[in-house]
Formats: C-alpha cells, sequence, structure tokens
C-alpha cells in the first residue's frame, strides 16, 4: 500500500530526470563537437599553409628560370649587336675594296682599248708609209704654193707643229679686231664613244687630261691661236655648265697679244683644265655677251649637242629629242651679229649635231668644218 507520501517522492524524482538542455552531458557534447571543429580547422589550415609554400616554391623557380632566360636574352642580344656592327663594318671594307676593283678592272680595260689602238696603228703603219711616199713627190708642189707662208712666217705670234707639213682647207676666216674662242670642256670631251666617256670619267685626274679627244681639242686652241693677228685681241673660254676664261681675273676683258705673252699663258693654263661636267650653249652666250666690245669672230669647238639648260639637271638621262630641243632653245637666243665659226668632233650617238651646227652656222654667217682625227 503506498502512502501519499511515497507517492509524492516518486513524483518528484520523476520530475527531477526530465531533459534540461544545458545539463552536463550536452555540454560536454557540445565541448567536443566544438573541439573536432577545431581540430579539423588546424588540419585543413595547415594542410593549405604546406599547399600554399609548395605553390610559392614552384613560382619563385619558374621565376628565377624566366630571369636567367632574360638575362640569357640581353646576353645573345650583345652578342647579335656586336655580330651587325662587325658585319656592317665588313661590308663598308667589300663595298671599298669593291669600288676598288671595278675601277682596276676600268684601267686594265682602258689599257686593252689603247693596246687594240696601238695595234691597229702598227698594221696601218705599212699603209701609212705608202701614203707617205706620195707625200714626198707632193712635197715640192707644196713648197712652192707655200712660199709666202714662210715669207710671213716671222709674224706669227706663236708657232704649232702638227704631225708631218700638212695644208688644209678649213674655210676658216681668222680676221677681226676682237677674237672669241670658246671651247667645250664638258665630260664627253673624254672620247668619242659613250661608254669610254663613262669609264674615262671616273679615272684619275692625271689620265683624264692625257684622254686622246681632248688632247686633240687642246691642239686645236692651240693651232687657233697661231692664225690670231698681231693687230687683234683676243679672249679665250671654256665652258660647260659655266664659262671661265682661261686667264683668271680677265672676265669680258680682251688680252693683247703682246708678242704672245698672253696667248701662251692662256695655252699653257688650257693644259691643266680638266673636262667634266654637262654641256650648255647657253653658259657660251653668257661669255660672248659680256664681253665689251661685242666680238668680231668667235669660234666655237664643240662635239655635240647640248645636255644642259641655263639651270642645271640633277642627274637622269637627256634623250635626242631633249638635247635637241635645248639646241634650238639656245638657237633661239644666239647673240649677234657676227659670225660664229664651228668646228665639231662628232660623238657616238648624237648624229643630229652636224647639221644642227652647220645651220647655225649658216645662220650666224660664220664656217663649219667637222675636221678629220689627225686634224690639227
Amino acid at each position: 500500500r503506498r502512502t501519499p507520501t511515497s507517492s509524492g517522492n516518486k513524483l518528484m524524482a520523476r520530475k527531477r530526470r526530465q531533459f534540461n538542455a544545458f545539463s552536463l552531458s550536452f555540454l560536454d557534447i557540445m565541448s567536443c563537437g566544438f573541439g573536432a571543429v577545431v581540430l579539423l580547422f588546424m588540419i585543413i589550415n595547415h594542410g593549405t599553409q604546406s599547399h600554399t609554400q609548395e605553390i610559392n616554391k614552384t613560382r619563385l623557380a619558374e621565376a628565377k628560370r624566366l630571369s636567367e632566360q632574360v638575362l640569357e636574352g640581353k646576353r645573345e642580344l650583345v652578342r647579335i649587336q656586336n655580330a651587325l656592327k662587325q658585319a656592317e663594318d665588313e661590308l663598308k671594307v667589300s663595298t671599298g675594296d669593291a669600288q676598288i676593283v671595278i675601277e682596276s678592272i676600268a684601267e686594265v680595260e682602258l689599257a686593252m682599248s689603247d693596246l687594240e689602238k696601238t695595234t691597229l696603228a702598227k698594221q696601218e703603219s705599212v699603209e701609212k708609209l705608202k701614203s707617205d711616199l706620195q707625200v714626198q713627190e707632193d712635197e715640192a708642189a707644196r713648197l712652192r704654193g707655200s712660199v709666202e707662208s714662210f715669207d710671213n712666217e716671222g709674224e706669227a705670234l706663236r708657232s704649232f707643229a702638227g704631225d708631218g707639213n700638212r695644208q688644209y682647207l678649213t674655210g676658216l676666216r681668222m680676221g677681226g679686231r676682237h677674237i672669241l674662242v670658246l671651247l667645250d670642256a664638258s665630260a664627253s670631251m673624254l672620247d668619242d664613244t659613250i661608254v669610254n666617256i663613262i669609264r674615262r670619267r671616273n679615272l684619275p685626274d692625271y689620265q683624264k687630261l692625257q684622254s686622246e679627244k681632248w688632247q686633240r681639242a687642246v691642239r686645236t686652241v692651240d693651232w687657233l691661236a697661231t692664225q690670231i693677228p698681231k693687230t687683234s685681241k683676243f679672249q679665250m673660254y671654256t665652258f660647260n655648265t659655266e664659262a671661265k676664261p682661261l686667264l683668271r681675273g680677265t672676265e669680258g676683258e680682251w688680252l693683247e697679244t703682246e708678242r704672245g705673252k698672253h696667248l701662251n699663258a692662256a695655252i699653257d693654263n688650257l693644259s691643266k683644265v680638266i673636262p667634266d661636267g654637262g654641256t650648255s650653249l647657253h653658259a657660251a652666250w653668257d661669255a660672248i655677251l659680256e664681253m665689251d666690245p661685242m666680238p668680231d669672230n668667235v669660234f666655237l669647238i664643240v662635239d655635240g649637242l647640248p645636255t644642259q639648260d641655263r639651270e642645271k639637271r640633277k642627274g637622269g638621262s637627256v634623250s635626242a629629242r631633249d638635247r635637241a630641243k635645248l639646241f634650238n632653245d639656245a638657237l633661239g637666243e644666239m647673240p649677234g651679229p657676227f659670225p660664229i665659226n664651228i668646228i665639231l668632233f662628232p660623238m657616238e650617238g648624237d648624229p643630229g649635231a652636224s647639221a644642227s651646227y652647220w645651220r647655225m652656222a649658216i645662220q650666224s654667217g660664220g664656217s663649219y668644218m667637222a675636221p678629220s682625227a689627225d686634224w690639227p
């Protein structure tokens, strides 16, 4: 039999055994769980740090490798730049050597050309000897016809010795009180062919002076000097793209013969003139127009149609049509009235020069001649 007191005690014990969220067991479980979380976090954090350190080591190694590659690239760039500079220096040296070789080849070809001419001259010497026999037979007749020339020889201001005793029918009239001689001193006066002109243009100056065609032009001026009367005044100019007197400082002045003093000085200076540049007839006209008084007689020694106008051309070739136009323009501005006597040394590739200069001579009242290769 249960008593009320015992029943009440059981009820109180039952109430005390009810669940409590903050009981010791629950706190133990929560602490264990929290500890597990902390442990898990520590494990994960340690793994993350290890992985990060490994990644950093890998990246550092890669960065170091790239730095070494960059450094090696810079070293290779320096080596390439040095090699390039050395190659450029070698190229300059090779270019200079090539130019020397080209000039040497040109000299050899020119020497071969001269040798061929010499050989041809020797082959022709036999024919010349035969012709000299005929010349000797005609000598007596020539001497009889030249008695007057020998009587007047003492009046000449300058003598000229040619190759042999020859007489030519030139048609040139060396009259007048003021005589002007104009000599083309352009590069084309170095030779009769375009190829040899280009070759000789690149030779040293002393070889240019020895050019056969230029020496012939110098002898022509020398021969004209022997024909100037003692009572006349004279002036001598060379011209290419500009005109210059043979006696420096005498621009526009007429020179006295003075027993050949000025003539000899002018011819001596002519032997030092080096042909160069293009040909401008306007330069020759300017030399005529600056003379006071104007000349009575002009002797123009040229080898072809002009290649320049009043304004200098800067490089480039000049066609035959252009040269003909330049000549016609100059012909339209030709000064006068006085005769212009033409002595033409024809050159290769300029067939229209002869007819053009003949027209100039006729229009001015002068004479025209294209002498043989051994004149004067």
